[in-house]
């Protein structure tokens, strides 16, 4: 017997293009003039007839999936604004409208019942438990489903523990398809580390339908996700949703970069590979829709295409499985307390005096040493040789000082390299000390980077696979990177 499930799969399967989705909800609310301080959720019960409008807009585009104004509508997030006892009446208001503007268009759309994260942590990195996570995604789910949504929509997750739990709800509430993606970080993998191949891995475990990727960057980074979550699991169908670009400051406004045209050529090279569902996240419009829609149609679709590529890559020779994030950034991802000491590598090539130091911190209960690099401009052993010497002996993690002064790209990307296979992967991006004011005044003081670009670099360089030119290094590293914060600048404006 059929069922809404297999026949929403077979439709994915046997379909010559992928269903193009909606595209941002709350930027055009926005536009509108709803301020984002106020509960968007809300505006289903307060003004039904602004979100009809914005659903009849996205469906004259050419959406053939539009998503309920319900992402936040869940206790958590109503909580907020002093809304957690309308949850259900926010959800099915949400279903209805989405539901009235299909009618009114006379068109076939499909209802997708929005879900998104709860805004809260979950254990082991936050206090609220498992069970209480399940109950609140109950409450939200069970009022889309009864409202008569056509699937359940989890996205733009970014902690595989969470996601899990709303998926195991669905499951166990309904026999919907269930549409689940994760976002990601700028250096490809989640805001707890989770690499794009893992979280594949587990959205299917999990038992969604549909897995993918939405928000995060623009379309050119969900591309190169999307093809590591593909090696997984190539038959599966996917979905991709990208932001409109990353969000920029410009003038006190929040703007987004990637116009509809450059959207309409992702659509097509996204449908060239097989992916099952488009659309487009926050920073898109109606019109990025359209783009989309007609460069969809154009489109030649291969579901095999997207495998072929990705086997015959030179990226798929690559051992993918993800290292686990350092020590440091577990810590902080759990909210912990860190306690880190800085030393200062020695003026020669006796080391024991530092390493009997490390130690003595170690046993006292420091979690990190950071290690300077020629402080104060003077001549020391390399910092790298020292966090080397430093972990193998004292069995305590190390971050390394990385001056940018002093380096040109060459060396740095090369110091970058020795530093990773050394397994120090905690890493400090400084300017550095000027060499007039050390051991010597007169030594070469340029640089091709700024902190900023070396940043820009690591997370989305070296963490993704490549170097600066963009050629393939192999295995990307796992560099955990921070940053010093002037935190009583001169010039206040130019430090934000």
């Amino acid at each position: 017997m059929s069922s809404p499930k297999s026949d929403f799969i077979l439709r994915l399967r046997s379909q010559e293009r992928p269903l193009l989705a909606d595209g941002a909800m709350g930027t055009l609310l926005h536009t509108r003039g709803e301020s984002s301080e106020r509960c968007f959720d809300a505006l289903n019960i307060k003004d039904p007839d602004l979100v009809f409008e914005l659903h009849r807009a996205y469906i004259e585009a050419g959406a053939q999936i539009i998503y309920t104004n319900t992402f936040g509508a869940t206790s958590y997030k109503l909580s907020e604004h002093g809304l957690e006892d309308q949850v259900a009446a926010i959800n099915r208001a949400g279903v209805e409208i989405a539901q009235r503007a299909i009618q009114a268009s006379l068109k076939e759309v499909i209802v997708g019942g929005d879900v998104g994260p709860l805004g809260v942590r979950l254990a082991p990195y936050g206090r609220v438990q498992a069970e209480q996570a399940r109950a609140a995604f109950e409450e939200q789910i069970l009022a889309l489903v009864e409202a008569g949504v056509d699937l359940i929509v989890i996205e733009t997750f970014s902690d595989l523990y969470e996601i899990r739990e709303a998926i195991a709800v669905a499951r166990s509430v309904c026999d919907l398809p269930i549409v689940a993606s994760m976002t990601f970080t700028r250096d490809d993998r989640t805001l707890l580390g989770d690499s794009p191949t893992k979280v594949a891995l587990a959205l299917q475990e999990y038992g969604a339908d549909v897995i993918g990727a939405n928000c995060s960057g623009g379309p050119a980074q969900l591309w190169r996700i999307l093809k590591h979550m593909r090696r997984v699991g190539p038959d599966i169908p996917f979905i991709v949703k990208p932001n409109a670009g990353w969000p920029e400051q410009v003038g006190g406004r929040v703007m987004y970069s990637a116009g509809p045209e450059y959207f309409a050529d992702y659509a097509k090279a996204f449908t060239e590979i097989g992916v099952s569902i488009v659309g487009g996240c926050c920073g898109t419009t109606p019109e990025h829709i359209t783009n989309m829609s007609a460069a969809i149609e154009s489109a030649v679709f291969d579901r095999t295409k997207m495998v072929a590529t990705i086997s015959s890559d030179q990226v798929a020779e690559r051992d993918i499985t993800p290292e686990e994030p350092t020590q440091l950034a577990q810590k902080l991802g759990r909210n912990e307390f860190v306690v880190a000491v800085e030393m200062s590598p020695p003026r020669g090539l006796a080391a024991h005096k530092v390493l009997a130091g490390a130690s003595l911190l170690a046993e006292a209960g420091a979690d990190v040493i950071d290690v300077a690099d020629s402080p104060m401009a003077r001549m020391r052993m390399s910092p790298w040789a020292v966090c080397n010497l430093i972990q193998r002996n004292a069995g305590i993690e190390t971050t390394l000082h990385f001056p940018t002064r002093g380096r040109n790209l060459l060396r740095v990307q090369g110091d970058l390299l020795a530093a990773h296979a050394l397994n120090i992967r905690n890493v400090f991006v400084v300017m550095g000390d000027p060499t007039a004011i050390g051991d010597y005044p007169d030594a070469m003081d340029d640089f091709d980077l700024v902190p900023s670009g070396l940043i820009k670099l690591i997370k989305q360089g070296f963490n993704t696979g490549v170097d600066h030119a963009g050629t393939d290094i192999g295995q990307p590293t796992s560099f955990f990177v921070a940053c010093a914060l002037n935190l009583i600048p001169s010039d206040r404006e130019r430090e934000v």
